[in-house]
């Protein structure tokens, strides 16, 4: 078999599968001797994907009603659909990916999970031996009959399915086989019909072997008997869970997962999911979650290239699997971007794909939240100015009047997260009445500053005659605020949101559940005297903030509020969405030899002591090297013993001491607590190059006399705040006099520092004409451009 698929071209590939299919025999012996399935294994890493494999184990009966329990999936059937399988010219199998998703169900196999597969193929790869068959014995017939060395023109006949089944199933399994061997793993084949599901004897006999075969840890691959099955029938069954046929390999995979109490069956094929129309349509949409009787609201399109059923079929196998008791998941196979790991991402618990769930939600999805915020953003930015100020001000006296319920519900999220969350972490979860009082005051400095926010003219320019152009500010669209522990955050951003215009998306950590609900009712309460109730929207499924970030046709904007681990994480995960924000917060300051004696304590402890977990915090402090030794010095030493913070020394000052600090680990550390990194320098210049070296380009500050060298560090240092003589915890919204702020930017662009209202808006070109056209303008046209300048009217700073 294998110089058959040398001569068609696989050469290459077949040469260095060689030594796989030689050492099949030794891989078995050792897969006799591996740890059963139900035993807890170490961490294992195949390729690039680590995995860390555990204990599974779940009672059949009822499938899985959210994504986020896939995981617990012990026994999985993959379906791979002939598009998945085949190459784009039909003639031969994708080697590539067929080998990406080999490495991917070896992997939950090597998990401890029981893997089974249902694949197509067979009949492409017997094609493609067939045609080079006929090709050869045709190329010798002429060469023998013209007695000349040329080739004339040889048309291939038909090929017969049946016949290409069966001069493929050989190679098809040869090849799986010397895949899955790299993995020490085996696999075993069965073909089926109809008739073995039918035929209670054959039935038994197949699920023992099937068994049996899961039992000794073999991966079964199973296909339809494409060289003895009939002609497909009409579509008469697939009525209820007892009377399904096996037709095609979609058919089969349900079958086969319902007869063995799979836990989920995952359909690849070649589109992304199951849509509400035909894919390439305008209107197309993703289906995220499809749930039984919601047939009537899907329009479906022709089959596929290649292969038996379309996706109706696909629909209908999956529905019947998963009335049996198996969750179903169809997802493309085919995407080069995403095939590497699709299968491992739905038994994660991804975004992925199509996934059918008996168990509707109580509330919209995701996607109705942002098409709802998306809606009720735009009704709020058609509000007048002052009604947007008038929900800005009945959400700050809300806040004031509902302060106890609020405060009872604090309560409860701070008593669920003792001794689950760290200090600095509590502190920030928790809400009191001096708090409050604050967020309503930032409140109301928002709805007064917010009167000519949204709509605001910043360039008028007079194109020609009767031609005028302007320019103006307008809402982003829909934010998406993702923060972590700070419930305060939300009326903050909310108040933001309502002042330009913005729709939003709000998704809290699972520690404030109680006050993040309770503030978003007195958001919505506050938006509905105006009637924009939805334009603010809190999601409260279990969706995941990876999840989130991908939902590009839909949100215009990620600000992420929480630790420098969840920002890394969400610019990361965001795929053609800008995020706003900074990723650490490693501030400095730098204490230059004519800083004041009066001044550089208050600073420090302010900097450092008043509230270290936040982002604005002093992280690492510069000193001069001429003030080693003197009394300030010694006094910045005492101040800190005092507040009890942990000193970690900088390289050069761990050479000054004797007996040193606890050297740092790194230059580049963001604390959040009651610990400080101090280093020497022996300039401003050496200041400026060890921020710009190790810092964040958030805040920093330099404590001098000297204006000459405070001027020159304040110009030098590229951050987005940059301070003299000044605490680093000024770099606030609120202190800024912002009102409040949706966080601290360190990008270069759009905002970047404290972002407030203006850093929420972006703007539009207005123009307007009498019947104007370009043409007009040409060389020979009987009009010239003037491009004047036309005063902006004033903006009203009451």
């Amino acid at each position: 078999m294998l110089s058959q698929v040398y001569r068609s071209g696989f050469q290459p590939f077949h040469q260095r599968l060689l030594p796989w299919v030689q050492s099949t025999a030794l891989s078995r012996s050792r897969a006799a001797d591996r740890i059963q399935p139900s035993t807890i294994r170490h961490v294992r890493s195949w390729s690039n994907i680590p995995f860390i494999t555990v204990p599974l184990s779940r009672a059949h009966g009822k499938s899985f009603a959210h994504r986020s329990e896939l995981k617990h999936a012990k026994r999985i059937v993959v379906k791979l659909g002939s598009a998945v399988v085949t190459r784009g010219d039909e003639c031969g199998l994708a080697l590539g990916r067929l080998a990406s998703i080999v490495e991917q169900v070896s992997v939950l196999q090597n998990q401890g999970r029981e893997m089974m597969l249902v694949t197509s193929g067979a009949v492409a790869f017997g094609k493609q031996r067939l045609r080079h068959e006929i090709l050869l014995s045709q190329s010798v017939r002429q060469a023998l009959h013209s007695g000349q060395n040329q080739l004339k023109e040889m048309a291939i006949p038909v090929l017969e399915a049946r016949a290409c089944a069966a001069a493929g199933q050989s190679g098809l399994m040869a090849l799986y086989e010397a895949m899955f061997t790299q993995y020490s793993i085996c696999a075993a084949q069965i073909l089926v019909t109809n008739l073995d599901f039918h035929d209670e004897q054959k039935r038994r006999n197949l699920n023992g072997t099937l068994h049996e075969l899961l039992r000794m840890n073999i991966v079964p691959i199973v296909n339809t008997n494409d060289a003895v099955v009939p002609p497909a029938e009409p579509n008469s069954d697939l009525q209820g869970v007892n009377v399904i046929s096996v037709k095609d390999n979609d058919s089969l995979a349900a079958r086969l997962a319902v007869e063995m109490k799979t836990d989920l069956l995952i359909v690849l094929s070649d589109v992304e999911g199951l849509f509400d129309s035909p894919p390439g349509s305008d209107d197309a949409k993703l289906i995220d979650i499809f749930y039984p009787g919601d047939q009537q609201s899907v329009t479906f399109g022709t089959k596929s290239r290649v292969g038996m059923g379309g996706m109706e079929a696909k629909v209908k196998a999956a529905l019947w699997a998963l009335q049996g008791g198996t969750s179903v998941v169809i997802a493309n196979g085919t995407h080069p971007k995403v095939s590497g790991h699709v299968i491992t991402d739905i038994v994660e618990g991804k975004k992925v794909g199509t996934f059918f769930s008996e168990v509707k939600p109580a509330g919209p999805t995701v996607e109705q939240q942002g098409e709802m915020a998306r809606s009720g953003g735009r009704m709020l930015a058609t509000l007048e100015p002052e009604q947007r100020a008038e929900i800005i001000y009945h959400l700050a006296d809300l806040l004031t009047d509902q302060r106890d319920e609020i405060l009872l519900a604090n309560k409860k999220d701070m008593e669920e997260a003792e001794g689950r969350l760290a200090a600095p972490l509590l502190k920030r979860l928790s809400l009191s009445t001096s708090k409050l009082n604050s967020l309503a005051i930032g409140l109301r400095q928002i709805a007064a500053s917010s009167q000519d926010s949204v709509g605001r003219v910043l360039r008028r320019t007079r194109i020609a005659k009767n031609l005028e152009l302007e320019q103006v500010t307008v809402p982003i669209g829909v934010l998406l605020v993702i923060f972590e522990s700070r419930p305060d955050c939300l009326p903050q951003v909310a108040a933001l949101a309502i002042a330009s215009g913005n729709g939003l998306l709000l998704k809290g950590g699972k520690e404030a559940t109680h006050s993040n609900r309770i503030l978003h009712l007195l958001a919505q309460e506050a938006l509905s005297i105006h009637g924009v109730k939805e334009a603010i929207q809190l999601v409260n499924t279990r969706e995941e903030v990876e999840d989130l970030c991908r939902l590009d046709k839909m949100i215009d904007l990620i600000i992420p509020r929480g630790s420098s681990q969840l920002v890394r994480d969400i610019q990361k995960a965001a795929k053609g969405i800008p995020v706003m924000g900074h990723s650490e917060g490693i501030c400095h300051m730098y204490v230059d030899s004519e800083a004041s004696v009066d001044k550089i304590t208050r600073l420090v402890r302010d900097s450092k002591c008043e509230y270290p977990a936040a982002c604005n915090a002093l992280e690492t402090l510069l000193i001069h090297r001429d003030l080693l030794r003197t009394p300030l010095f010694d006094q910045i030493i005492d101040m800190l013993r005092v507040e009890q913070v942990k000193i970690h020394a900088g390289p050069k000052f761990a050479s000054y001491l004797t007996f040193s600090p606890s050297e740092v680990k790194s230059l580049r550390t963001e604390y959040g607590d009651l610990e400080l990194c101090i280093e020497v320098v022996d300039s401003v210049q050496e200041a400026i190059d060890h921020i710009h070296k190790y810092g964040s380009s958030h805040t920093d500050v330099i404590v001098t006399e000297n204006e000459k060298t405070a001027e020159f560090f304040l110009q030098h240092v590229d951050s987005a705040c940059v301070f003299w003589n000044a605490s680093t915890r000024f770099s606030d919204g609120y202190r800024f006099g912002l009102g409040a702020e949706v966080g601290i930017s360190t990008s270069r662009i759009h905002a970047r520092g404290p972002v407030g209202l203006e850093g929420l808006l972006t703007t539009k070109w207005l123009l307007r004409g009498q019947d104007h056209v370009v043409s007009d303008f040409s060389e020979h046209g009987s009009l010239k451009y003037l491009h004047e300048n036309l005063p902006v009217p004033q903006r009203n700073t009451n």
